[in-house]
């Protein structure tokens, strides 16, 4: 079995596939490469996610970039060209269209979520400056208490050693 170079093996998946879907019988005739082996490169294909004509995939088969792939690929095609892209896939243009709808609603999922985020950190900005004030304050009073407490201590001080020294006269 002939061993074949990565870029002749992507150059021949490349009229296998999109947009250019050659049957596999003619890429083999025309290549010299038989049909077994490019059936296997495209299973390893399809395996990896890549849309592979000719394979029908349940909807639960196509991973989230082989969705998004088919989406752009179809995105620019008439009603007619979808139709026969469908077939060619095995879908239905119903299903296109959910997971167009579900790039979509994910795309403002994610644009929700900065807003949030954004909102959230703005609250934590306002909560830090709070808390910072609040701390400030406190600072500010056990300073205060500290000093007071001080001073009432050298005020006993002194006085006891007034009374000390009136006893002693």
């Amino acid at each position: 079995m002939p061993r074949y170079s990565a870029e002749r093996k992507a150059a021949v998946l490349k009229k296998l596939l999109p947009p250019h879907n050659r049957s596999v019988a003619s890429v083999a005739t025309e290549e010299g490469i038989s049909d077994a082996a490019l059936y296997n490169w495209l299973k390893q294909c399809r395996e990896k996610g890549v849309p592979v004509p000719g394979y029908t995939q349940g909807e639960n088969e196509w991973s989230p970039d082989a969705k998004l792939a088919v989406v752009i690929e179809t995105a620019p095609m008439s009603e007619t060209e979808l139709g026969a892209y469908c077939r060619e896939k095995g879908l239905y243009p119903e299903q296109i269209q959910q997971w167009k709808a579900a790039c979509l609603q994910g795309a403002g999922q994610q644009e929700e979520q900065v807003k949030a985020t954004q909102k959230q950190r703005k609250e934590d900005r306002k909560t830090i400056k709070q808390l910072k004030a609040e701390v400030r304050r406190k600072d500010k009073a056990l300073a205060e208490t500290t000093s007071l407490l001080v001073l009432s201590k050298k005020l006993e001080a002194l006085y006891s050693d007034d009374l000390d020294r009136g006893e002693d006269d």
